[in-house]
């Protein structure tokens, strides 16, 4: 019998896509044959995960696992809600969160490269997710991930699949949950003001000012009075500082009972809030957005063309 060499399956995997482990069955079925192997392999996983890796991941799930104060809140993506409601794909991102939190990976790519098997893939994370992109035959991606160490305590909420918080705090849990539970909710940016990112606060500015220009010029047109330079300026910083408010978490009116601030909430319960990271599915990527009729006409046209 040939003997199977690393190179062997490297090469196979190259022109496959398809996950190491099952690279090495096929060619050891082969006998070291690469032809008959890769044959193998496309009639086992198709030529799936090669064709879907350049497709668009904009849905899936975010899981997160927490162990003492040790935890990790993660992203996977999927091309289909329907594929996010799968077993083994949920699987995957559930010990893709624990082996985050329990090995500290620098970045995806160390992430993928960590011990795993699942559904007969393996022996890496990787190769479990290249493996159930040949057997579901859509494309799924690890996009981010954030780890917790520390001494802070640590509570999650998850919305169902799609959003995910991690609050760092000290004192009282049910507390610390339910603000996990108001930030998936109402979506702050930052604990505080002080702490909006300066490019949000800037870009809030600049659409004040550009509404502030519009409604002159509109004045101007009808023949009304124009409003100072000096009101202005202060109706913009007016409308930055109400921005600011509504995006920081602690001046938020707290979802459970909106006669109080989040602020006042935890003082009152002896809770401080560290740090929160929230996680929305696909927030950010864009969406292909299918035409099927177009679609449809072009594989017809496809059709006549060769025949």
């Amino acid at each position: 019998m040939a003997a199977i060499t690393a190179s062997m399956v490297g090469e196979l995997r190259a022109k496959t896509d398809a996950p190491m482990m099952e690279c090495k069955k096929a060619l050891t079925e082969a006998a070291g044959d690469m032809a008959k192997a890769e044959e193998l392999l496309r009639v086992k996983l198709g030529t799936k995960a090669g064709k879907a890796a350049s497709r668009i991941t904009a849905e899936g799930v975010v899981a997160s696992f927490i162990d003492g104060n040790t935890g990790a809140l993660l992203e996977v993506n999927s091309e289909t809600d329907f594929v996010s409601k799968n077993d083994s794909f949920i699987a995957m991102a559930n010990a893709a969160a624990k082996l985050v939190a329990q090995h500290n990976p620098a970045d995806i790519a160390a992430l993928g490269a960590l011990a795993y098997e699942q559904d007969s893939f393996g022996p890496t994370l990787e190769d479990v997710r290249k493996g159930l992109i040949g057997k579901i035959g859509e494309n799924m991606s690890f996009r981010r991930f954030q780890r917790f160490a520390g001494s802070d305590k640590l509570a999650s909420y998850l919305h169902g699949t799609r959003i995910g918080v991690v609050v760092q705090y000290e004192g009282d849990e049910t507390a610390a949950k339910d603000v996990a539970m108001h930030i998936a909710a109402m979506k702050p940016v930052a604990l505080a003001s002080s702490d909006v990112p300066a490019e949000l606060i800037e870009k809030e500015r600049s659409v004040a000012a550009a509404k502030a220009a519009e409604d002159k010029a509109k004045a101007q047109a009808e023949g009304k009075p124009v409003q100072s330079d000096e009101i202005v300026t202060k109706r913009i910083e007016g409308g930055v500082q109400k921005y600011l408010k509504e995006v920081s978490l602690f001046n938020q009116a707290f979802v459970k009972n909106d006669k109080q601030s989040v602020e006042q909430m935890l003082k009152e319960r002896g809770t401080q809030i560290k740090g929160f990271t929230l996680y929305v599915v696909g927030e950010g990527i864009e969406k292909k957005v299918d035409d099927f009729a177009a679609e449809v006409a072009a594989q017809v046209a496809a059709a006549k063309a060769g025949a």
